[in-house]
């Protein structure tokens, strides 16, 4: 999945930090129709792939929270494409008190992202909603992948392309799940989607994957998990973040770990390479 933390560039992820280039010109925005004709294959100087993508490739049950860092090159633009999510406001005080209880069995997590550490918020149960819950979460459909200016005009087409008709659809975040990132140095506190959505998220990361594998680029994972991370902490601590969740979720809904976290409507899709966004659908 992770993915998990995309495009963010901050000390909070070894998932993503994006390149310190100035932001890529803004493509036009589409035109294309249904019946528009399939686009051609992007020519040979787009599939040339960056001086280097070191670090893309992952050890089998060791998929972090979105994608790797990755070397910065002068000239490189970091690609993320993804579903944007907002955690709804009735099951925030639930979730911002499940956050509370666990940060006092596990030392040390942080909030993705903004790279606070949970332990702080704790202390004011309405900025912890807010600034813990209160922001934007993505669900990566792609690794998270540096990518050459001339690639951008086609990579974004190509992607309006494939994902211009995309029916409105419910997401459930099911499961909390810990992931890793490939060189254990950061675990990820993260909700998984696990049934309502999953069918039509693979659907989406396959029709990303196709795009990428046209420029040359690294796909996602073979068994994807969708996902989104709401916490960090430094270090492999799995085992111990794991039996924390289990537990507090045992208390917490009086011994099932099935009951659904929270449920987000399917807005659209989003692509983000270096300082700028493009809506892909």
């Amino acid at each position: 999945m992770e993915a998990l933390i995309a495009s963010y560039g901050d000390a909070s992820s070894d998932s993503e930090s994006e390149p310190e280039s100035d932001s890529p010109p803004q493509p036009p925005p589409s035109t294309s129709s249904p019946e528009t004709s399939l686009l051609p294959p992007p020519p040979i100087s787009l599939l040339i792939p960056p001086n280097s993508l070191g670090g893309l490739d992952y050890s089998p049950g060791e998929q972090p929270s979105r994608v790797r860092t990755f070397p910065h090159v002068e000239g490189n633009y970091a690609l993320h494409v993804y579903i944007p999510v907002y955690i709804p406001s009735p099951p925030k005080k639930e979730l911002a008190l499940f956050l509370k209880k666990l940060s006092r069995l596990v030392p040390g997590l942080h909030v993705v992202d903004i790279d606070v550490p949970l332990d702080i918020l704790t202390k004011d149960d309405s900025k912890l909603e807010q600034v813990a819950l209160g922001r934007e979460f993505h669900v990566s459909l792609g690794r998270t992948v540096p990518i050459r200016v001339h690639q951008i005009d086609s990579v974004v087409a190509m992607l309006r392309q494939k994902l211009q008709i995309q029916r409105r659809y419910w997401i459930d975040f099911s499961k909390w799940e810990v992931f890793l990132n490939d060189e254990r140095t950061r675990t990820f506190l993260s909700m998984e989607v696990t049934t309502t959505g999953l069918a039509e998220i693979r659907k989406q990361i396959q029709a990303v994957n196709e795009v990428y594998k046209l420029h040359n680029l690294p796909e996602f994972y073979k068994d994807p998990r969708p996902h989104i991370s709401v916490a960090w902490a430094s270090g492999d601590i799995d085992n111990s973040l794991k039996s924390a969740v289990q537990e507090e979720r045992r208390v917490t809904v009086g011994g099932s770990l099935q009951k659904c976290i929270f449920t987000s409507k399917f807005s659209g899709i989003e692509c983000r390479i270096g300082n700028k966004s493009y809506k892909i659908c």
